[in-house]
């Protein structure tokens, strides 16, 4: 019996003992020293963690000299559990530089505070964290429903409504690049077009030509009809049908215009008449500044049929070309420029012999004054 009473205290204090040595490790894990560790020679390949656990307060652990340059390329740490405060952890001088290119992590909780852990010299260049939840930490991705698509935040837009892109919305506009009169030939000369649509689809109306002041006042134009849409960034392709009332007859109109490179505006278009005749309209013009206010543009014009037409005093080839300069003075934010200028005009090849067949000048110039404006 005496035995038996001595026994049974023992027995309790072993028990109590072995239940109290996992809270006493836990706490000892703080002040764990691992700056002299070596693992260098061990082979880590096989090693399991997932039951792992490091939820104590791991804030002074110093892995600083710790060498794990063995193979660890199997190592598991799916299951670790590093929930705890590993804020003042230093690995600084860890050497992980060994094999670790098939560790996985894909299920290690490290949601603990690990704001002051120090890695600044932890090489773990073989490591896969593909898998690894890190969603504890600053950073990461930001939810599905974090903005909503319209940017509002759920925020009502009030009386003024949903705003829309300036490039979406139907817009006009109306350009007259020139509106003046020639002196020597007293006639007016005049060109404009004018727009309805959006940056890439429009609806575009255009016409050029010139009004006699005098005798019969007879009146010579081209006007189109077209769809404009841009064909690249400096390019832009026009198609429709026009009318020339110079000989009286349709077409249908083909174009492209654009700004070609040092800056210079070019236009080429096509015209395909009823009766089969086809006309080409080439023009360059160019913008050369002066000042904020005062600016230079020359022009050239170069006109070409594909067949005679005597009635229409039409030869096959060029038959045309014209050039002028004018001194345009800019104002109301650059949407008015009155303007003074010199203008030439000759007839090319067969139609220079037509004109004096026909008693008519080949080639002329003249002083000119006008405005050009938009809005």
């Amino acid at each position: 019996m005496k035995i038996y009473k001595v026994g049974l205290p023992f027995i309790g204090m072993s028990s109590l003992m072995l239940l109290m040595s996992p809270l006493a490790n836990a706490a000892e894990m703080s002040n764990m020293d691992h700056g002299s560790m070596d693992m260098s020679g061990m082979d880590m390949s096989d090693m399991d963690h997932s039951s792992m656990d490091m939820s104590g307060n791991m804030s002074d652990m110093d892995h600083s000299g710790m060498d794990m340059s063995g193979d660890m390329s199997d190592m598991d740490h799916s299951g670790m559990d590093m929930s705890g405060d590993m804020s003042d952890m230093d690995h600084s001088g860890m050497d992980m530089s060994g094999d670790m290119s098939g560790m996985d992590h894909s299920g290690m909780d490290m949601s603990g505070d690990m704001s002051g852990m120090d890695h600044s010299g932890m090489d773990m260049s073989g490591m896969d964290h593909g898998s690894m939840d890190m969603s504890g930490m600053q950073g990461g991705e930001a939810p599905a429903d974090a903005r909503s698509p319209d940017y509002s935040n759920g925020v009502p837009y009030g009386r003024f409504g949903k705003p829309v892109m300036m490039g979406s919305l139907p817009l006009w506009g109306v350009s007259v690049d020139d509106l003046g009169y020639q002196f020597d030939d007293d006639q007016i000369n005049y060109e404009f077009d004018t727009w309805y649509g959006t940056d890439s689809n429009r609806v575009t109306l255009r016409s050029e030509g010139s009004i006699q002041t005098k005798d019969d006042k007879e009146i010579d134009s081209l006007t189109s009809l077209s769809y404009w849409k841009p064909l690249s960034i400096f390019w832009n392709g026009e198609a429709g049908v026009a009318y020339d009332t110079e000989n009286d007859k349709s077409a249908v109109m083909a174009g492209i215009a654009g700004t070609a490179p040092y800056f210079i505006e070019t236009d080429a278009r096509a015209y395909l008449y009823t009766d089969g005749q086809v006309r080409l309209d080439l023009g360059a013009e160019y913008e050369w500044r002066l000042d904020q206010h005062w600016v230079v543009i020359p022009e050239v014009e170069l006109t070409a049929f594909s067949k005679d037409d005597t009635d229409n005093h039409i030869t096959k080839g060029f038959n045309e070309f014209g050039a002028d300069v004018r001194l345009t003075y800019e104002m109301l934010s650059r949407q008015l420029a009155p303007y003074v200028g010199i203008s030439y005009e000759t007839a090319l090849g067969n139609a220079r012999d037509l004109r004096r067949q026909e008693d008519e000048a080949v080639d002329s110039s003249s002083v000119t004054a006008g405005v050009k404006f938009w809005f």
